[in-house]
């Protein structure tokens, strides 16, 4: 459980770092995990010297098993995910890429191979899927390249921000692959234009800030890092003021209505409010709302 010390509600770049349970996040060699405010967690990459590319320890040992911790923590109710450095992923450590390609030209039988391999890929997806899975809106903040793996990891979050210098590129035809940890899925979702998406896929061509919004992969713009960064925690901020129960259970059932028809949303979200309709949340929301010069409502942990 993370524990912080209590700062002023408006969110700025100094960071607080978590307490004793710091040790908890601590474990992880490529992140840096810190709480800027209250309820809100900054997850940042950090292999600055390597441009964050992912390696096998970023991406098995590091990044999926955070989210699913964060998943759990009832002090975390939004993240804002980044990385440090000059951008924010160069994509996949290519020392791995290499690595698994070795089981691929190795000796050996063609299925047993073609089934360690299997594992290998699932499992990397599996650990982008975490984010996606986390129960606590995960706001990415990109800046400068955001290449390859970089776009898997971003398509899984909730909300895109990113500095003007950002761009974004689908990296892995030029390296021989098809795109496999989840933008081939996730992406056309995100973009509302298919043919938009088969282009970018299909030619590696940079994707810049600009067209990045205008096509709806980012849903803001900011002129820096710092303003970035800046404005990605003051959104988390906003969103862990507000009831948990509401918040995570309108991410849940984002996920699940985009993955299934409308008329299956909707009987869903029937017998998932049938619950949620009996918190205590509700009646705290609407007595806060209903006299503004009331402090904000205090909502339980979850």
């Amino acid at each position: 459980m993370l524990k912080i010390q209590r700062i002023a509600a408006r969110p700025s770049l100094q960071t607080v770092r978590m307490a004793s349970s710091l040790a908890d996040y601590a474990q992880y060699k490529t992140l840096n995990v810190t709480q800027p405010v209250e309820y809100v967690v900054h997850v940042e990459m950090n292999r600055p010297d390597k441009l964050n590319a992912l390696n096998t320890e970023m991406w098995n040992r590091d990044l999926g098993v955070c989210f699913q911790q964060l998943h759990e923590d009832a002090e975390c109710r939004s993240v804002v995910l980044g990385g440090a450095g000059r951008l924010f992923s160069s994509g996949i450590d290519f020392s791995d890429v290499m690595a698994v390609g070795s089981v691929a030209t190795g000796d050996g039988d063609v299925s047993r191979k073609a089934f360690k391999l299997q594992r290998i890929i699932k499992n990397y997806q599996d650990w982008f899927t975490d984010i996606e899975r986390c129960r606590k809106p995960v706001i990415a903040a990109v800046h400068g390249a955001c290449v390859g793996a970089g776009v898997d990891m971003v398509t899984a979050a909730d909300i895109r921000l990113c500095s003007q210098d950002a761009f974004f590129q689908v990296k892995e035809v030029d390296i021989g692959l098809a795109a496999d940890e989840g933008t081939l899925q996730r992406l056309p979702k995100v973009i509302g234009s298919r043919s938009l998406v088969n282009e970018l896929c299909l030619t590696a061509r940079r994707l810049g800030s600009q067209e990045a919004l205008q096509c709806g992969l980012v849903s803001r713009v900011l002129s820096d890092r710092h303003s970035l960064l800046a404005a990605a925690i003051s959104l988390a901020a906003t969103i862990a003021q507000k009831s948990p129960v509401a918040v995570q259970s309108t991410k849940q059932n984002l996920i699940f209505s985009r993955d299934h028809t409308v008329q299956e949303g909707l009987d869903h979200m029937v017998a998932w409010n049938a619950a949620m309709l009996q918190s205590e949340d509700i009646m705290k929301a609407a007595t806060a709302s209903m006299d503004r010069k009331a402090p904000p409502a205090d909502f339980a942990k979850l």
